[in-house]
């Protein structure tokens, strides 16, 4: 899939897979080869590459929910006080990328009322198959131990809320 950087120029590589890591924030490194717009460039007095150079371009995010484990799986989710919202994805999903940002933004919103933690289906498949994950992304939220529900599929933001407001009314 060919993706631009907005200046009509084709990325020389494509995007590589998110990957969580804890307690680092993301990142990943774009080369563009890029015959920039230097009149807004030099508006916004960025030193103005010359278009034999390659730009490297960051892109950093810094996940609000934690990475879990088959090994903390227990302690973190089936003994946790509060509710828990567990995100399963796979690294090659791109609609898990969307609902990575969804349930960072969650994270944040519902601090210290809701955790917030993501597992990776493929390499913790043990966990993926006790709890019949067939497709990614799957959401679910987990209260006292036990799965109150489950969204498969990407949602938007207000649909897992209501799962949450519902969670913590009970």
């Amino acid at each position: 899939m060919a993706a631009s950087c907005g200046y009509s120029c084709p990325l020389t590589r494509p995007l590589p897979p998110l990957q969580y890591r804890t307690p680092s924030p993301l990142y990943c490194v774009q080369q563009l080869n890029c015959d920039m717009d230097r009149s807004f460039l030099s508006k916004s007095r960025m030193r103005v590459p010359s278009p034999s150079r390659r730009l490297l371009v960051f892109c950093t995010r810094d996940p609000k929910s934690v990475v879990v484990t088959g090994r903390s799986w227990n302690n973190l989710i089936l003994e946790s006080e509060i509710p828990v919202l567990v995100e399963f994805y796979a690294s090659w999903c791109g609609p898990c990328r969307m609902v990575h940002r969804v349930i960072d933004e969650i994270a944040t919103e519902y601090a210290g009322r809701v955790n917030c933690f993501v597992l990776h289906a493929d390499t913790d498949s043990q966990v993926a198959e006790e709890y019949d994950i067939k497709a990614v992304p799957v959401v679910m939220l987990f209260k006292n131990g036990e799965k109150l529900d489950s969204v498969v599929g990407t949602m938007p933001k207000e649909f897992y809320v209501a799962a949450i407001e519902k969670a913590l009314a009970l």
